[in-house]
C-alpha cells in the first residue's frame, strides 16, 4: 500500500484546515474576541504539522482504492481532531468528548449537539461551527482534488470514497475539472442564499452561519430556538435551499451547460420531489388542527420535511409534539435521506429505487421463471456489481445500527431516544425524538455512547465502508510491508 500518499495527502489537509481556521481569527478580530487568539494558535499548528508532513513528497502520486478509503477516513478523523481543539483550549467545550462530538457533528454535516446554550459561545466559536458544515458538505477532499496532481485513476478513488451515493462519475473528462465545476456550483449557490437571507433583513453573521449550514445541510443554528425566531420570509428561503442542496450537482451541471434532457430525466430527482410533496400534504393535514392557520401549517410542514429528508436538521417548531403520523413520516425520512451526489445525508432516493425495483424483479422472476429482466435506472441497464454493492451496503448499515443501539442502552435512557440517537447520527440528520428531539441536545450521553455515535456519524457521511476498512488487519499488514508500484497490482479502474 502507498503509505507516503496518505501521509501526504494528510498534511494537505492540515495545510487546509490551517488556512480555514483563519476566517473564525477574523470573526473574533472584528468582535474583538479574545478567543480568536486560540484559534490562531489551532491554525498555526495545522500549517506547522501540514508543512513538516508534506516536505518529503511520495516517489509515487498514484494509489489504489484501498488508499483511497483509508485516506479519506483518516483525513476525516484527523480533521475533526484538530478541527476540536479551538473549542477546548477556550474553554467553551472543555470536555475532549464533547468537543469532538461537537466538532465531527459539524464536519459530517450532522448538526447534533451536546450544547444546551448555543448563544453563550463566541462570535468566533459559532461561526467555525457553521463553517465546518459548509466545510464538510462537498467534502475538503473534493477541494484537494483540484490542487494535487495524481495518475492512474486516483482523483476517482477519493472522489467515490467521500462521494454520497451509489456511484460516482465525471462530470469531464478530467476528475480535476469535475471536483473545480463542483465547488463553483456550491460556491454560486451559497452565495446566491446569502444575498436573498441579506435581502430579507436578516443580520450579516446570522446569515452567513445560515447559509453555511443550509448549502452543507448541516442545521447548526446560533440562536437556541434554531430557525423559529425568524420571518417566515427566511424560513422559506431556507426551506427552498434545503430542498434544492438535497439534489445532485450532475443536475445543476446539466442545467448550466443547458443539457436539459439530462436535467429533467432524472428518476432520482422526480422520486425526490414526490417524496417531497406527498409528506409535506399528509403532515400539513395532520397539523392543520394545531396551527394558527393554512399558511402556518404549510410553512411548519413544508419547513420541517426538507429539513429531515435533506438531513440538514434545522428546526422551527418542536416535532416531538406532532401527532404519531406526522412522527412517522419524519422517521421515514431521516432513512431516505436527499439525492446521491447532494450534500445530503440518509441511505439516498436512488439506491431505495433501485431497492424497490430489484424486488419487482425477484417476484417477476416467480411469476415468470424463465424471463430475463434487466432493471433500469432512467432508461439504462444497472450492472449486477451495483446492484450486489447496494445490497451490502444496506445489510451494513442495519447492522451498525443495531450494533450502535445496543451499545448506546447501557445509559439505560428510553428505545425512542437510543434509536433515533443513532438514526440521526447515522444518516447525519441531527435531532431525533423524546430526549434527543429539536429542543434538546446530545449532552447527556457517556462519553463512551458518543465515541460509538461519533464512529455514526464517519461511517454515515463516508458510506460505511472507508471508515470499516480501517478495522480490517491487512491494511494495516499491507501498509507496513507491501510498497507502492509492487509488481502484480493495478490501479483501480474508474
Amino acid at each position: 500500500m502507498n503509505s507516503s500518499i496518505i501521509r501526504y495527502i494528510l498534511g494537505y489537509i492540515l495545510k487546509i484546515e490551517g488556512l480555514l481556521l483563519l476566517l473564525p481569527c477574523l470573526t473574533a478580530l472584528i468582535y474583538q474576541e479574545k478567543e480568536g487568539v486560540c484559534f490562531l494558535a489551532v491554525s498555526a499548528i495545522c500549517l506547522l504539522v501540514g508543512i513538516l508532513i508534506t516536505i518529503k513528497k511520495p516517489a509515487s502520486f498514484v494509489f489504489y482504492q484501498k488508499e483511497g478509503c483509508v485516506a479519506t477516513a483518516l483525513s476525516w478523523i484527523v480533521m475533526s481532531i484538530f478541527g476540536c481543539l479551538p473549542f477546548i483550549f477556550t474553554g467553551e467545550i472543555p470536555s475532549f468528548a464533547d468537543a469532538l462530538f461537537e466538532t465531527v457533528s459539524g464536519f459530517t454535516t450532522t448538526g447534533g449537539s451536546i450544547l444546551s446554550d448555543v448563544e453563550a459561545l463566541s462570535h468566533c466559536s459559532i461561526l467555525w461551527r457553521s463553517f465546518t458544515h459548509w466545510i464538510g458538505g462537498m467534502g475538503v477532499l473534493v477541494f484537494l482534488l483540484a490542487i494535487i496532481p495524481m495518475s492512474g485513476g486516483s482523483h476517482i478513488n477519493l472522489m467515490r470514497a467521500e462521494s454520497t451515493g451509489a456511484s460516482v462519475g465525471k462530470l469531464v473528462p478530467k476528475m480535476r475539472y469535475t471536483a473545480r465545476i463542483l465547488y463553483i456550483i456550491y460556491i454560486g449557490m451559497s452565495l446566491l442564499q446569502f444575498i436573498l437571507l441579506i435581502a430579507g433583513n436578516m443580520p450579516v453573521f446570522d446569515a452567513l452561519n445560515t447559509t453555511f449550514a443550509t448549502a452543507g445541510t448541516g442545521g447548526f443554528g446560533l440562536k437556541n430556538s434554531s430557525l423559529a425566531g425568524y420571518s417566515t420570509y427566511i424560513q422559506w428561503v431556507t426551506t427552498i435551499f434545503m430542498i434544492l442542496f438535497g439534489i445532485s450537482f450532475n443536475t445543476y451541471y446539466y442545467l448550466l451547460y443547458r443539457n436539459f434532457k439530462k436535467a429533467f430525466s432524472s428518476e432520482e430527482v422526480k422520486y425526490y420531489f414526490l417524496i417531497i410533496l406527498s409528506a409535506i400534504t399528509i403532515i400539513f393535514i395532520e397539523i392543520l388542527e394545531t396551527t394558527s392557520g393554512i399558511w402556518d401549517a404549510l410553512t411548519q410542514s413544508s419547513f420541517q420535511v426538507a429539513s429531515i429528508i435533506t438531513t440538514t436538521g434545522f428546526s422551527t417548531v418542536d416535532f416531538n409534539l406532532w401527532p404519531q403520523t406526522a412522527k412517522m413520516i419524519l422517521l421515514g425520512l431521516m432513512f431516505i435521506g436527499s439525492c446521491a451526489g447532494s450534500t445530503g445525508g440518509g441511505i439516498k432516493v436512488s439506491r431505495l429505487i433501485l431497492l424497490v425495483k430489484t424486488v419487482a424483479k425477484e417476484l417477476n422472476s416467480y411469476i415468470h421463471p424463465k424471463s430475463i429482466r434487466k432493471i433500469k435506472v432512467d432508461k439504462k441497464p444497472v450492472e449486477h456489481e451495483i446492484v450486489r454493492t447496494i445490497n451490502v451496503y444496506l445489510i451494513t448499515f442495519c447492522l451498525i445500527c443495531a450494533v450502535s443501539i445496543f451499545a448506546i442502552s447501557f445509559d439505560q435512557k428510553d428505545f425512542t431516544t437510543n434509536f433515533t440517537a443513532v438514526a440521526a447520527c447515522i444518516n447525519n440528520i441531527g435531532p431525533g425524538f423524546e430526549l434527543v428531539g429539536p429542543t434538546e441536545n446530545f449532552g447527556f450521553f457517556s462519553p463512551f455512547s458518543k465515541y460509538v455515535l461519533i464512529f455514526d456519524m464517519l461511517a454515515g457521511r463516508l458510506e460505511l465502508f472507508p471508515m470499516l476498512i480501517l478495522f480490517h488487519p491487512v491494511i494495516w499488514k499491507s501498509a507496513l510491508t507491501q510498497r507502492p508500484g509492487k509488481k502484480g497490482t493495478k490501479p483501480f479502474q474508474a
